[in-house]
């Protein structure tokens, strides 16, 4: 028999910590936090991109600026023709 109820149940309590309250859902995506990526913009004027998974918003103002952005976001960025994944100095 499913115990598919008792997964349910778990999403909808809440946990303390040190901090404070949070949920399990919380819970799992401060631990699953990605690391970032650093993109560099090749364009010509500015340019402001959506993140397809964190719906973040990243401003590139000008032609060579690098920004840090989630890798959870990274391969719709790859798919933007005037960025690029910068090279570590």
């Amino acid at each position: 028999m499913c115990n598919c109820g008792s997964k349910r149940e778990y999403l909808t309590q809440q946990h303390s910590t040190a901090t404070g309250i949070i949920s399990p859902a919380e819970e799992y995506a401060n631990h699953n936090k990605s690391a970032n990526v650093r993109f560099e913009y090749i364009g010509n004027t500015a340019l402001t991109v959506t993140g397809t998974i964190t719906g973040r918003r990243y401003r590139f103002n000008s032609p060579g600026e690098v920004l840090q952005v989630d890798s959870r976001d990274a391969s719709g960025l790859m798919l933007v023709p005037v960025l690029r994944k910068a090279l570590d100095a």
